[in-house]
């Protein structure tokens, strides 16, 4: 009823604004933040640019290094509504999210908006690490879990989950957290066992080794996100046996999905 209402809702608000002028290209938004969506922005820009402008949009937490061919629009839509009325607004055709396995609030803005405004959508998920038989590894529900798995088991800990739920971490004053950022956290509002690395992966073996041994770490707590770019962390770990606690993904949404950009290029050259 939620879904209808706002679809009701957003199509009298659409009607209402047939007067404003609006440029006739049609365009492909891509929510990004992942180094598939920026790869797929920019090979969709190589092979469509003639017929649509892509649209590569990001949250903006970080500053991004890469540079865009594409058009980059930065910060949130304003829910699922305010994402419904941009895409009206901006003509958007196709919908391709690519976001982070854990962006569960813009991917559940983007289902509903599509709904609501009957345009094609796609998810980009890439797949979860496959860690091999013998691997000394547990999997946490969110990281509430993950602190009562980490006292039993943790005196030093390299944490990857980013700025995200880090104060769940302070009440376990006995454990060293060494927590890579990509970029500087504000030091003053965290426990005095908090150590902060910056960095910006993807990261080579070697050096994912080399800070292991640097800071005696035991244990591995990151998130269950996949993909290359960060993977070395895991087989690090794997090769030091070092014990890993994996925050499981949360549940995607429903409709079609793919893995890889290159699939995704495909749907959309069928969808064209």
């Amino acid at each position: 009823m939620v879904l209808l209402r706002l679809k009701s809702v957003f199509l009298t608000e659409a009607a209402n604004s047939l007067d404003v002028p609006m440029t006739e290209i049609s365009r492909i938004l891509i929510l990004g933040g992942t180094s598939e969506a920026a790869s797929l922005a920019e090979k969709v820009h190589a092979h469509f640019s003639e017929r649509f402008e892509v649209i590569y949009s990001i949250a903006g937490r970080t500053k991004p290094i890469r540079k865009f061919v594409t058009t980059v629009r930065v910060g949130g839509f304003g829910g699922s509504a305010g994402l419904a009325e941009y895409i009206t607004k901006e003509k958007i055709k196709f919908l391709i999210d690519a976001t982070h396995p854990f962006a569960k609030k813009i991917s559940a803005n983007a289902y509903d908006a599509c709904i609501c405004t009957d345009t094609p959508r796609l998810s980009l998920r890439r797949p979860p690490w496959d860690l091999p038989s013998g691997t000394k590894f547990v999997e946490a529900n969110d990281m509430a879990h993950a602190t009562l798995i980490l006292q039993k088991i943790a005196k030093r800990v390299l944490v990857t989950t980013g700025h995200g739920d880090l104060d769940k971490l302070q009440k376990l004053t006995n454990i060293q957290f060494f927590i890579r950022v990509i970029e500087k956290a504000d030091r003053s509002a965290f426990a005095e066992n908090f150590t902060f690395i910056t960095g910006r992966p993807p990261y080579s073996l070697e050096e994912e080794l080399a800070l292991m041994e640097r800071f005696a770490i035991d244990t591995l707590l990151s998130k269950q996100s996949g993909g290359d770019a960060t993977e070395t962390k895991i087989i690090a770990a794997i090769r030091k046996r070092i014990p890993i606690v994996l925050i499981r993904r949360p549940l995607p949404e429903p409709g079609e999905h793919v893995e890889n950009f290159e699939d995704a290029f495909k749907w959309l050259e069928q969808m064209l």
